[in-house]
């Protein structure tokens, strides 16, 4: 999909640039992720900048070493890189397996 926009596009400077050719301001991107959340039909209050925390919380629980994560993010402390440590282990602990919903055979 991005090669197909870059050939349709072709974009001098950023990736995704505004009409007039230059980067989209903050209120743009806001306002397109916010269209983007209406369309998807997600109500959970969430910003641009939660693209951000999804995008490190999945290189955690991929595997990803936390000194790589806290390079490509930009963190000058590792200490903001583990605060998602913190998160992904909480949500790792909300996760059911199908099987624990299934009634057995004999089971009370």
């Amino acid at each position: 999909m991005l090669r197909k926009y870059f050939r349709e596009f072709k974009p001098r400077v950023w990736l995704f640039e505004g009409l007039s050719g230059k980067r989209y301001s903050k209120r743009s991107v806001q306002n397109i992720f916010k269209k983007s959340l209406q369309k998807s039909k997600i109500k959970k209050t969430v910003f641009v900048h939660s693209l951000r925390h999804s995008f490190e919380t999945h290189l955690l629980e991929g595997g990803e070493d936390l000194r790589y994560i806290q390079k490509i993010l930009g963190h000058k402390s590792s200490q903001t890189t583990e605060i998602y440590t913190h998160v992904t282990s909480i949500g790792m602990n909300k996760i059911k397996s199908p099987l624990d919903e299934m009634n057995f055979e004999g089971d009370d």
